[in-house]
């Protein structure tokens, strides 16, 4: 059996973290998805796709996503049966997110409402501080022509 599903889209509101009784952290959103097609003379259509999301990628969702800003969710579809209030079965679809990703520009998302700006400092090994080489400078002297490919390894 096969269940993924990956979308991305604009959260429609604000995201607000909830707790179960027993204290897990929990959000459910909604995001607004552009459909890759639209029929000849009319605009593209949106669907407006509900997702939920447990634990620590419920509080890293809450704290650092915002309505309007572009997300990238994969996850697996669940339904839910439950009754409306006038007594009505009814049938709810959603994605469980399992990973979230940012997928806006860095000016899209606000600026300080963006993960690299908010998230603690973390310092980088030194191999990763230093300036990658610049291979720019480099003259075709520094490479040998191959005449065969009797001696290539692939």
């Amino acid at each position: 059996m096969l269940n993924i599903a990956a979308i991305m889209g604009r959260l429609t509101a604000d995201p607000e973290l909830k707790s179960t009784q027993t204290g897990v952290s929990v959000v459910s959103f909604t995001l607004a998805v552009d459909r890759s097609y639209a029929k000849a003379g009319t605009e593209r259509q949106t669907d407006f796709i509900n997702v939920v999301a447990w634990r620590s990628t419920a509080e890293f969702i809450c704290r650092y996503f915002t309505k309007g800003q572009m997300m990238a969710v994969s996850g697996s579809i669940q339904t839910r049966n439950y009754e409306d209030k006038q007594g009505n079965k009814r049938t709810a679809f959603e994605i469980v997110a399992n990973d979230v990703s940012f997928t806006g520009s860095k000016r899209e998302s606000g600026g300080a409402s963006s993960y690299e700006d908010s998230a603690p400092a973390v310092s980088k090994p030194a191999a990763f501080s230093d300036p990658a080489p610049a291979y720019s400078s480099g003259s075709s002297e520094d490479f040998e022509e191959i005449l065969g490919d009797d001696d290539l390894p692939f």
